[in-house]
């Protein structure tokens, strides 16, 4: 059992209707497809790289794994939970940082991630609320008002809720997106301990550097496909330099030879 399954996954929008209009007119186009036939699997343990440019499908993908949208076809699953049929037990196994800013201005950083435990059934929770608060530089801002916290800080807030209820799958959606340098040593030291303790990290980045030092085994999209899949290291080696060298090669080749660069 893998920790984490696509088959076959395709998803397609359906066209933007304008104003109340569209309530009565057949749809205007086949709509949007973000995703087409994806199939990947990634095992426990791995710190797996998702990598493309703007639009495509990222961001798609792991939203069909969150439940936040059902695939038009196909079928995903985590730790062996379908995402649709046995979505609560889905939903436990994982936890996503998103990369927009989404967060409660009512509460405190330490009530958010209370209630965040409750969703998962975790009371008590407070000894590893207090850990994971220490391990991202919240210790001192556990108390206050999550309006009052800076755009970095909010993030790191973010980080924390997808670790709360200790998820065996963790998704991190560009989670060092516009934090700054001490955020982003700290958290990848913690995100590698978590790692070496068995936990599946899946990241997507902008930050190819990143990736390259932390991630065994990469796949990378374009246009909804997956274009290349294989360890990290193979693709550096294919690319003649590292990473970002490899990603620019893939992302410029023609289509017929998208196959050639998948392992």
């Amino acid at each position: 059992m893998s920790a984490v399954s696509f088959e076959h996954v395709s998803k397609i929008f359906a066209p933007r209707t304008l104003g109340w209009r569209g309530l009565f007119r057949p749809p205007s186009g086949p709509g949007f497809q973000a995703l087409d036939d994806v199939s990947l699997t990634i095992e426990h343990g791995e710190f797996f790289a998702l990598l493309g440019p703007n639009g495509a499908g990222k961001t798609t993908l792991i939203s069909v794994l969150a439940g936040l949208c059902q695939a038009t076809q196909g079928r995903a699953s985590v730790c062996g939970h379908d995402v649709v049929n046995d979505y609560q037990a889905a939903r436990r196994s994982l936890g996503v940082v998103p990369q927009e800013l989404v967060y409660d201005p009512f509460f405190t950083v330490r009530e958010t991630l209370r209630i965040q435990s409750g969703y998962f059934g975790f009371r008590n929770n407070d000894d590893w609320i207090d850990e994971i608060l220490a391990n991202l530089g919240l210790s001192d801002k556990a108390d206050e008002n999550m309006r009052a916290l800076s755009g970095g800080m909010k993030r790191r807030v973010l980080v924390a809720q997808a670790l709360v209820h200790r998820p065996p799958v963790i998704v991190l959606d560009e989670p060092t997106a516009g934090v700054d340098v001490d955020l982003r040593r700290s958290l990848w030291e913690f995100i590698s301990r978590l790692n070496t303790q068995g936990h599946t990290i899946i990241l997507t980045t902008h930050y190819l550097e990143e990736a390259e030092m932390l991630c065994n085994r990469t796949a990378m999209l374009k246009g909804g496909r997956i274009v290349a899949l294989d360890t990290t290291k193979a693709l550096i080696a294919r690319g003649g330099g590292n990473l970002e060298q490899a990603f620019v090669q893939i992302m410029n080749a023609q289509p017929s030879k998208f196959s050639e660069a998948q392992a």
